[in-house]
């Protein structure tokens, strides 16, 4: 008489094959991108985040130029997300291919989206054919901002100009955007953003004419 031989038997019961669903709650991975459209975030937290991503960048450069070229570079990579989320928001179906149609754009589309207003002002320089100038009278982001008096001569506004460079560069505009605080009556911290464009860009526009 043969020995038996005991088969173990797999269980439908058993942990190894039980899928266990663990509950979660939804990121913001999860939502629709255009469910999120019109959130704000409260000028408190949006004011201390820039604060200590400024503190941090503060203790690793040297200067006031390579501080404002670093806070440029930050400010490049939000624009370049910025740009792909408000082109897919706005349904945007062609490419812009002038000058004007691009930053009357970034004036109105990107800072309402950044800062719930579009910029008070945007202008084209009368000594320079190459040069436009986005101006804000009153920059949120660095409203309560208090520069030492040894950085007098800082425009923490290089983050926002790297995010104009950012757009300008997504929509085939190369051009060099710098930040600048020209105050006037009453609005001591006005900024403006200005816009040095590329002379393929010019040479480009002339041949749309």
């Amino acid at each position: 008489m043969s020995d038996s031989v005991n088969t173990p038997r797999l269980s439908t019961n058993s942990s190894i094959y039980t899928e266990q669903r663990v509950a979660r709650g939804k990121t913001i991975l999860d939502r629709n991108l255009n469910k999120t459209r019109g959130a704000e975030v409260s000028l408190s937290a949006q004011s201390f985040l820039f604060s200590e991503m400024l503190q941090y960048t503060q203790k690793r450069v040297n200067g006031i130029q390579d501080l404002e070229r670093k806070l440029n570079e930050f400010g490049y990579r939000v624009g370049t997300r910025m740009l792909e989320l408000l082109t897919w928001r706005e349904k945007v179906a062609k490419r812009e291919t002038r000058v004007l149609g691009v930053l009357y754009f970034i004036h109105n589309v990107v800072w309402r989206s950044l800062f719930g207003k579009q910029a008070d002002s945007l202008e084209k320089s009368t000594e320079n054919e190459d040069e436009y100038m986005i101006s804000d009278n009153d920059p949120i982001l660095t409203r309560y901002i208090s520069v030492p008096k040894e950085l007098s001569q800082l425009n923490c506004n290089a983050f926002v100009a790297g995010i104009v460079e950012a757009c300008l560069d997504g929509y085939q505009f190369p051009a060099r955007v710098t930040a600048h605080t020209v105050p006037i009556d009453g609005f001591p911290q006005r900024t403006t953003i200005l816009i040095k464009l590329d002379k393929e860009v010019l040479q480009r526009e002339e041949l749309l004419k």
